[in-house]
């Protein structure tokens, strides 16, 4: 590999950022190609599917045979709210890769005993996410229904471009909320990116029905990045879904 390509390989992943290292099997060179780069004709059409997918492979383009090495940062899950959506939702997302971390200042709900072998901090979500910030490859569901708890962390999220934001709440909750972020600064664009009511709608009851919704929604949101967002996305004024109350 190009001295200056491991470089640039390197120091995008790092940063999390998503890259897939080019190499034509034909002559041996390498390029790197950054998620949100145009590249134009078949090549295009194939880098475009490998970072949706994140996996590598060759590929015919233009007469060319072309390897595409994917390096896609692993997508993380953080929960706002310690509450019984998430105690189901932290092992389900753990099986399907997703590392989970909870953050809720309520020391009595934010305990090891309710989320053992999970991060979790019993933190303002102000002051954690300071520290770790959020970023292009990580999903927000905010559930504890809590506006002082959930208002600054789906802003971050917003201003962060998280692959998924979702919002627990009823239609009349969200219309509520938007009037909040927009007072926070957040633009009506950014604000239709939110799902709420959160999770697909597929008649969920139970917290552990809410908690399959909503991380099956999150997986289609991270599988279908940099598609017709209008095609997944919940608007605001949407139907009563999985995690829709009052």
């Amino acid at each position: 590999m190009d001295p200056y390509a491991l470089k640039t390989l390197n120091a995008e992943r790092r940063a999390r950022r998503a890259v897939i290292l080019v190499t034509d099997l034909g002559d041996g060179r390498d390029r790197i190609v950054r998620e949100g780069d145009q590249v134009a004709g078949e090549l295009g059409t194939a880098i475009a599917r490998a970072f949706r997918s994140g996996n590598s492979g060759s590929v015919e383009a233009e007469g060319r045979t072309f390897f595409l090495n994917a390096h896609l940062p692993q997508p993380r899950l953080v929960v706002i709210g310690a509450v019984h959506i998430s105690q189901a939702l932290a092992p389900m997302a753990r099986i399907a890769g997703y590392p989970l971390e909870i953050i809720d200042p309520r020391t009595a709900f934010a305990t090891p005993d309710r989320f053992p072998d999970v991060a979790l901090h019993a933190e303002w979500p102000e002051d954690v996410l300071k520290r770790q910030p959020l970023d292009a490859y990580t999903a927000l569901a905010a559930v504890t229904h809590d506006p002082k708890i959930d208002d600054f962390a789906l802003k971050a999220a917003l201003d962060a471009n998280c692959f998924y934001v979702g919002a627990l709440g009823s239609r009349k909750t969200h219309a509520k909320r938007i009037e909040r972020l927009l007072a926070l600064g957040a633009s009506a664009e950014q604000i239709a990116r939110i799902h709420a009511p959160i999770g697909l709608d597929i008649g969920a009851a139970s917290p552990a029905e809410i908690a399959v919704a909503i991380l099956a929604q999150t997986i289609s949101a991270f599988r279908s990045r940099g598609l017709d967002a209008s095609a997944s996305r919940v608007q605001v004024d949407a139907r009563p879904s999985a995690g829709a109350v009052a």
